[in-house]
């Protein structure tokens, strides 16, 4: 079996594959891929199925040997990555040889790169899935980051080393947004129209403190309608909640199930990878649309993705 080498993890580098839906009433939540756009393009380029195990880098990456060389695709965001020292081109497929050392340095534009390898990261399943879920310490690769040291096991693949490539078209129409497009979240009649107006109209940073649990934000507080806590209710990934204070916080992959605090919006699925690229002092803004344009939009968004011209080669 081929295995990967952990030269060096990262700033956090974890196993994730699309996540394990359906164990919120138990208190689990998904967990996945941050962008799982760009994990289900990496796997393709590969030739493996969207869902396989990758490895998910934020803000840097690490330096992984491949004793017996593997097919690997890097997407998402660009982190100069070099395979024995030659720039290897994001979102296109590369053959490592034998003993070869992929190196990936600080971002230079979103907040996280995926390495997908044709036969995928074998791990033991945890509820059916691959994905690291920090907070428990379960599932992934011991239930935690990458260290210095480790050995990944790949999966078995028979496949073979065809150079494929993402269409430019393709990667412009799905590429990161800077205003989110929100539905209204289930509390948002419990805020006046003049606060509601104060959301859509303002722009928000990224703060330091977000991580996978939630995106906090910065910016105008919402200063009217409600703040602080409410009876706890099952939340939904990209509820928009308005915490005490009034500043909102985007509810992640690793989310809490339940939450307490009014939700005033909720990202539309389409927007979701984009909240995977997003970094600490990163702009967004907030735009409304309706239920059936989010519809169609998600509709839209994966008619690209199955297209035929996707991926060349």
């Amino acid at each position: 079996m081929k295995t990967i080498q952990v030269q060096a993890p990262g700033l956090l580098t974890t196993v994730q594959d699309l996540g394990r839906e359906g164990f919120g009433p138990m208190g689990v939540s998904p967990s996945g891929a941050a962008d799982p756009i760009s994990l289900r393009i990496g796997n393709r380029l590969v030739g493996n199925a969207e869902g396989a195990a990758g490895l998910e880098m934020t803000l840097l990456g690490g330096t992984f040997v491949f004793p017996e060389g593997a097919v690997l695709a890097l997407t998402g965001s660009d982190f100069g990555a070099t395979l024995d020292g030659k720039p290897v081109e994001l979102w296109t497929s590369v053959e490592a040889k034998r003993g070869q050392a992929l190196r990936l340095g600080p971002t230079r534009s979103g907040a996280r790169c995926y390495l997908c390898v044709q036969g995928g990261i074998a791990v033991t399943s945890f509820l059916s899935s691959a994905s690291t879920h920090l907070l428990s310490g379960l599932g992934g690769h011991e239930g935690r980051a990458l260290r210095k040291g480790d050995v990944l096991k790949i999966g078995e693949a028979n496949g073979f080393y065809r150079k494929k490539t993402l269409a430019a078209k393709a990667l412009e129409g799905l590429s990161p947004r800077k205003v989110l497009r929100v539905t209204p979240g289930p509390q948002s009649d419990w805020f006046p129209e003049s606060s509601r107006q104060n959301f859509y109209a303002s722009a928000y940073r990224i703060a330091e403190e977000s991580n996978r649990m939630g995106l906090r934000l910065e910016g105008a507080a919402i200063t009217e309608g409600a703040q602080g806590e409410m009876i706890s209710e099952g939340v939904s990934l990209g509820a928009v909640q308005i915490a005490a204070g009034g500043l909102p916080i985007i509810l992640f992959v690793e989310q809490q199930t339940t939450g307490g605090y009014a939700k005033i919006a909720n990202v539309i699925s389409a927007d979701l990878s984009t909240l995977g690229q997003l970094r600490p002092r990163d702009e967004i803004r907030f735009e409304r649309v309706g239920w059936e344009t989010a519809q169609s939009l998600l509709v839209e968004h994966e008619e690209l993705l199955a297209s035929e011209g996707l991926i060349s080669g």
